[in-house]
């Protein structure tokens, strides 16, 4: 209650009633102290999980120099991916720890879309799009790039005591971090119940699947790209761009068949299609040497990829990653899972060179021959060899349609590099 008010609703009251009054007011409008609480009777600052976890995405203070966040790594202005940039204004191949200093093997990639990831499986059959291709016997689903966690709660609950990441000692520093705050106190208690403080590991893992929540709202699934605008009937002149000629190849079975490994079985009408089969292959991507001399692994250190999964033991499935989303790939690079390419096009002819007679057998990014891939028994030739070599024209085609994959508030994030797709 305003105090003027105040003053005009009780112009007659004798001065202890004032007095009393007054001191109601202040009490009711001033609430407990410290930490920025939501105060006593009040309901608590945040009242669901996910509503909770938006403010823990963003929080620095769960790391140990309280310097990064969720959010840094994953940026919700830039597609949910670590958009921070190097001396030269690039966006670098790996992030940057907390500590300033340590830096990790792997590209960030985007949290958007992750949520619709299924639990980790280490040996399905799945049928194939489109009919009649070859079923794929593997390994299936998870976070990460290489599916060692289940689900958004258990990716959540990696990076803040990650030595390299976040850096705080152990699950007990993040609580006692949190309990700084008194809002996530009086919303922890009230979402998870009054004792959740009193079990560490409760605490934290609560903390992970409010996280884990946030990234299942609208906000990391927009499906409003060009091609979902067209896909409604929103954006007909979709047909007229090299996009359109570009979707014709993807989920051509013939030619260039991108959509053998990054189509959904449960979306054959392509609506609110998330371009990944979240299936895991080897296709041949080179070490990032400049990544391995930065972070001291070195050129002889070998990412494992899904061997590295706990629970996976053949090594027949080593140098293997999963199949990224092409949600927004027109401004989540640099690409790969190390990072080594830094253009959506160099991707392209990477794939096109295991084509016989490829006319892309050089690196435009190094001006040099395709360098050989990390893990070279367990390439998936027989995928990448199928169909047909594409020319220049049928590459920008393919890039234009994936940039028509950009989630509205992203599309100014796209860098046209020359070419002009109609939009």
């Amino acid at each position: 209650m305003k105090s003027s008010t105040y003053r005009d609703s009780t112009p007659h009251l004798g001065s202890r009633a004032v007095v009393a009054l007054v001191v109601l007011i202040m009490l009711v409008g001033c609430g407990k102290s410290g930490g920025g609480g939501s105060g006593d009777g009040d309901e608590p600052a945040f009242e669901t999980r996910a509503e909770l976890g938006e403010a823990l995405f963003s929080d620095v203070n769960l790391s140990q120099n309280r310097t990064q966040a969720c959010a840094t790594c994953h940026n919700p202005e830039h597609a949910f991916i670590d958009d921070r940039v190097d001396a030269g204004g690039d966006i670098p191949a790996v992030s940057l720890g907390d500590d300033g200093v340590s830096l990790g093997d792997r590209n960030a990639p985007t949290a958007a879309y992750a949520q619709f990831a299924p639990p980790f499986q280490a040996n399905v059959v799945r049928d194939r799009i489109p009919a009649g291709a070859p079923d794929y016997v593997g390994a299936i689903g998870g976070q990460f790039h290489d599916g060692r966690e289940d689900d958004l709660a258990g990716q959540a609950a990696g990076p803040p005591t990650n030595p390299i990441e976040m850096a705080l000692p152990d699950r007990e520093a993040a609580v006692d971090r949190l309990l700084e705050n008194t809002d996530y106190e009086e919303s922890f208690e009230e979402i998870f119940g009054d004792d959740i403080f009193a079990d560490t590991d409760a605490a934290y893992e609560a903390m992970a699947e409010a996280i884990g929540e946030f990234e299942e709202t609208e906000e990391f699934a927009a499906f409003d790209s060009r091609f979902d605008r067209f896909l409604r009937g929103e954006y007909p002149e979709f047909i007229l761009t090299k996009a359109a000629a570009g979707e014709a190849l993807f989920f051509s079975s013939v030619f260039a068949n991108c959509s053998r490994c990054h189509q959904n079985e449960t979306s054959l009408n392509k609506e609110r299609e998330v371009f990944t089969s979240f299936e895991y292959h080897n296709i041949g991507v080179p070490v990032n040497t400049a990544v391995r001399a930065a972070n001291g692994l070195g050129p002889g250190h070998i990412d494992d990829g899904l061997l590295a999964n706990p629970a996976i033991n053949d090594p027949a499935e080593r140098g293997k990653f999963k199949v990224p989303t092409l949600r927004n790939v027109a401004v989540t690079g640099p690409y790969m899972h190390n990072g080594v390419f830094q253009n959506l096009r160099t991707v392209v002819e990477f794939y096109d060179q295991f084509h016989t007679d490829s006319e892309h057998t050089i690196n435009p990014e190094t001006g040099l021959a395709w360098a050989a891939p990390e893990v070279p028994a367990t390439v998936n030739t027989a995928e990448l060899e199928f169909g047909r070599k594409l020319d220049d024209e049928d590459i920008d085609n393919l890039v234009c349609f994936m940039r028509s994959l950009t989630d509205a508030r992203y599309e100014h994030l796209i860098e046209e590099n020359g070419l002009d797709c109609g939009f």
